[in-house]
C-alpha cells in the first residue's frame, strides 16, 4: 500500500510539474493562515496568499482578536507582523 501512496505522490508531484512548467496555477491546497498587517495608517488582516483584506482595525489589537476568531474556525494559524513589516508573533489554532 505505501508503494502505491509513493507512486500516486509521484504521479501528482509530476503533472504538477508539467502544470507549473506550462504557466498553470498550483494545485495545492490554500492555507487559512491569518495576517495582521499595517496598511494605510490602520490595521489589516488578510489571509496568507491574498491581495485583498478580509477586514481593516483602527488597533492592532482588534485586528489580532478577529484574526484569531478566523484562524480557530480553520484550524490555522495567526501571524502578526510589525509595523516595519517583519514577523513578531506566531499562534497556531491547527491540528498537530
Amino acid at each position: 500500500m505505501s508503494k502505491n501512496k509513493t507512486w500516486m505522490q509521484l504521479l501528482q508531484d509530476l503533472i504538477e510539474a508539467i502544470l507549473a512548467a506550462l504557466g498553470h496555477k498550483s494545485a495545492k491546497k490554500r492555507t487559512w493562515h491569518q495576517h495582521v498587517v499595517p496598511y494605510e495608517n490602520v490595521w489589516a488582516v488578510r489571509r496568507e496568499g491574498n491581495k485583498r483584506i478580509t477586514s481593516k482595525h483602527r488597533k492592532q489589537t482588534t485586528a489580532i482578536r478577529r484574526a484569531k476568531v478566523l484562524a480557530k474556525r480553520y484550524d490555522a494559524d495567526v501571524i502578526i507582523h510589525r509595523e516595519t513589516g517583519g514577523i513578531r508573533d506566531r499562534i497556531s489554532y491547527g491540528k498537530h
